[in-house]
Formats: C-alpha cells, sequence, structure tokens
C-alpha cells in the first residue's frame, strides 16, 4: 500500500508540472519519461515542491528491482491499448532480440535469450520482464540494457510457447528454431551427456541459407500481393513491438525554413517484412545499397500513421511519438512553425541522449 500510494504521488506531481515547450536540464526529468503514463509533454523545470518531488523519486530509484518493474508494468498496462502482449513482444524480439546458445569452457551448454536496448528505454525492458515473469533487466558498463532469460526451465516454459504460438517474421526465426532445438535438448534428462554434446555441437554448425525467409510467410507462398495477404500474416500487435525496435518518428529539414515530420523503417534483410508493412500503412519501399527501408514525409502519410499508432506503443518510443504527433497538428497553427519544429527537434535529440546505469542514475552519453 505504501509503495502504490508513492507512485501515485510521483505520476501526480508529473502530470502537474509538464509542458512540451520545457527545457531539459536532469535526470529527474528522465525519470518523468519513465514513469509517467500521461506523456502530453516534457517537463519544466520544478519550482514550487521540488524537494517532494527529489524525495519522490530518489525513494523509487533506491527501492528493489521488483518494486521499480512491478510500478512500471501497472502504469503501463493500465493504458488504453488493444495490443496483444505476446504479439507484440515477437515484433520486438523480430527487431531487438537474440536467441543464443553456446558451449563455456568447463564443457557447459548454456542458453541466452535477450532483448537489447539503450539503457534510456528500461521502461520497455521492465515491462517485458512484468509480464513474463521470469528473467532479468541489466545494465551493463556500456551504456546499453537487456532483458534477459538463461534458465532452461524458464525458456522452455515460459519463451518457447510464446514463439511457437505467434512466430518470428523475419529471418531470426532461423536462429530461433535451432535455440527451440537447443532447449528441448539441454532439458531432456533422457539424453547423455556426449549424446547431448554431439547434438548441440551439430545444431551450432548450421548456417542460414541465402535469402532464408520465415516460414510465418509459408501461408501466402511467401509472395505478397494485396492487402489482404500482408494482414493475414501481419497483425498491428507485431508492427507496434516491430516499430517500438525498429522505428524512427523525426523531422527532417526539407529546404531552408522547412521542417517536415518523418517516419521510417530500415531492414537490412527481410524485404517481405517491410512489403507487408508498407501495404499496411500505405506507404512505399525503397531499396538501398545495403539495406531497405519503409518510410514518407508525405503530409497525408503521416496523418494516417499518427492514427495507427495513437495509444499503441509501450517503451519510451512512445514518449517520443507523442511529441512528433502533437508537434504535427500544433505546426498547422503555429505563426512561427519552422522555429516551433526546429525546438521540438532538438528536444527529442536530448531525450534520445539520455542513458542510466543500473540504479537510473543519468550517465553521460559518450
Amino acid at each position: 500500500m505504501e509503495n502504490d500510494m508513492r507512485s501515485e504521488s510521483i505520476i501526480n506531481i508529473i502530470e502537474t508540472k509538464t509542458s512540451l515547450d520545457a527545457g531539459i536540464s536532469s535526470s529527474l526529468m528522465a525519470w518523468n519519461w519513465i514513469l509517467a503514463d500521461n506523456y502530453s509533454a516534457v517537463r519544466k523545470s520544478i519550482t514550487r515542491g521540488q524537494s517532494a518531488w527529489v524525495r519522490e523519486v530518489n525513494s523509487l530509484s533506491n527501492s528493489s528491482e521488483t518494486t521499480r518493474g512491478e510500478f512500471l508494468r501497472r502504469r503501463i498496462i493500465n493504458q488504453k491499448s488493444n495490443i496483444n502482449f505476446e504479439n507484440w513482444l515477437v515484433g520486438v524480439v523480430d527487431g531487438d532480440g537474440t536467441f543464443h546458445f553456446s558451449v563455456d569452457k568447463n564443457g557447459k551448454w548454456i542458453l541466452h535469450f535477450k532483448v537489447g536496448q539503450s539503457s534510456y528505454n528500461l521502461r520497455l525492458l521492465y515491462y517485458i520482464k512484468f509480464m513474463i515473469g521470469v528473467g532479468q533487466v541489466s545494465v551493463p558498463a556500456d551504456g546499453n540494457a537487456e532483458y534477459r532469460v538463461r534458465d532452461v526451465k524458464n525458456i522452455v516454459n515460459y519463451i518457447i510457447p510464446i514463439f511457437d504460438k505467434y512466430p518470428l517474421l523475419t529471418s531470426k526465426y532461423f536462429n530461433y528454431d535451432l535455440f527451440r532445438q537447443a532447449a528441448f535438448i539441454i532439458n531432456d534428462k533422457n539424453i547423455s551427456l556426449s549424446e547431448r554434446h554431439l547434438l548441440l555441437s551439430e545444431l551450432k554448425l548450421k548456417k542460414m541459407p541465402e535469402n532464408y525467409i520465415s516460414p510465418a510467410w509459408s501461408k501466402i507462398n511467401y509472395l505478397i500481393n494485396n492487402l489482404e495477404e500482408a494482414s493475414s500474416v501481419v497483425s498491428k500487435s507485431w508492427i507496434i513491438g516491430f516499430t517500438e525496435a525498429e522505428g524512427s518518428f523525426y523531422l527532417v529539414t526539407k529546404s531552408l525554413n522547412r521542417i517536415v515530420h518523418g517516419f521510417e523503417i530500415t531492414q537490412k534483410l527481410d524485404k517481405i517484412v517491410l512489403d507487408a508493412i508498407g501495404l499496411i500503412l500505405g506507404i512505399s519501399v525503397t531499396t538501398k545499397k545495403t539495406y531497405f527501408t519503409v518510410g514518407t514525409t508525405n503530409s497525408k502519410s503521416i496523418s494516417n500513421i499518427i492514427s495507427y499508432y495513437t495509444n499503441t506503443m509501450k517503451g519510451m518510443k512512445s514518449l517520443e511519438f507523442r511529441i512528433w504527433a502533437r508537434s504535427y497538428n500544433k505546426a498547422k497553427t503555429d505563426l512561427k512553425k519552422f522555429e516551433y519544429l526546429t525546438k521540438v527537434r532538438d528536444q527529442m535529440r536530448q531525450i534520445r541522449s539520455i542513458r542510466f546505469d543500473k540504479n537510473f542514475k543519468q550517465v553521460e552519453d559518450k
């Protein structure tokens, strides 16, 4: 009860002391972005009530990982959203997840499922942890953060069922399939140590075929001809998760005194994925020298994208999106549109530059 009251107190302080037109000055504001579900703005410098705010933030930042994570989970799942968590998670993992198994110097085989993020986006990682119920969130010294599960029983009981139910859509499926086989081999007590080592070594030697495509696309014969076919494989929940990992909401200078809103998702492989996203969002796919991209700066398309993504995302990209979308609507009537959007762009860049250590203290982004 005491923790619940403290959490609600923090939210109340945040919601009464925020404004889009604010500057960015301290790690306290970063806590604002991590904890608040009212993303309407970036926080102004606190005057009246500042000491209370500092005490509340310090109290939560010094609390246990369980308390912090549970608080984040409650705040996020209470947001209005029709997103399916498991399908959303598969989208996130298709973008930023890793399935790995290897043998250590003592001959023990180790499994490692990981979702990586900048430590700026701890919110997303804690949400995943407390929705799944197992695993650990850590912030290594390099400033990147990760949610990981290494216990084989937890992988078999909690992780694999999700990805069996909602298949990965990128070529990452290949690594998952090997990882899945490895997990069952390691977990099978009827297999001798020597046979286990042989089977896992054989799996480890397998290489992904050139131009590999996830079997999830087999239902449409690995070809997309229309929106209906794209939507039969790709769900909105998956797109939201994939966008949280790989998408970008940005502002770009098009010409002198003209800044426009842009949206983009890029991939080095898996063009079929971007083809599907492009059909669903109504934007085109472009082939570059070393990667593929689906994106737009077209005003009508941006308006449609804003409608599609409103009240969907769970991580810190939801804050970026809210600022981005709000500035799009506000700029329509702002007489000093260029100056206004320049300021918003600078603020978004500052937000993305924030990093935290494992105790949620802000650290320099080198």
